[in-house]
């Protein structure tokens, strides 16, 4: 590919993951929204719905956020009744997240939600599933090479 080449628009990797996560968000954001709920703190929860009473540091790490992005989200959904904030007994330090029973009980609507969503992707599963391990493996990859 020549230099000119690599430098056009459809021939940016980038492009096209941006591209594409602007088109999942528009999709989760119309699913999300009569919900309350914005992207992030849908990850928010799927993290929360697998593993109850996370430190905060444990959330930024497990969505790559950092603390300065995370910490008002959760006040937001706080506020809304999903989740609880507080100061772990064991150390003062560490923030600890859990589930309210209105968190808790969110996820049996997300389910039909996601339902509904799968149905909207033009992809077989097999073909979401390998997909999704060769983002996985992108993403680490960039991750592991960005300098912080």
């Amino acid at each position: 590919m020549s230099a000119d080449d690599q430098l056009k628009l459809d021939n940016q990797l980038c492009f096209a993951l941006y591209a594409a996560s602007n088109a999942m968000g528009r999709l989760y954001r119309d699913k999300l929204e009569p919900l309350g709920l914005t992207y992030p703190q849908y990850l928010v929860m799927l993290v929360l719905w697998e593993q109850d009473r996370l430190a905060v540091k444990a959330i930024g790490e497990r969505l790559y956020l950092d603390s300065g992005t995370l910490t008002p989200m959760l006040k937001r959904m706080e506020q809304a009744g999903l989740l609880q904030r507080a100061r772990d007994p064991a150390d003062e330090r560490q923030v600890v997240v859990a589930l309210t029973a209105e968190g808790r009980k969110l996820k049996a609507t997300m389910r039909k939600v996601h339902s509904d969503l799968g149905c909207l992707l033009p992809l077989e599963r097999t073909e979401i599933g390998r997909l999704r391990a060769e983002l996985r493996g992108l993403a680490d990859g960039l991750i592991a090479n960005t300098p912080e």
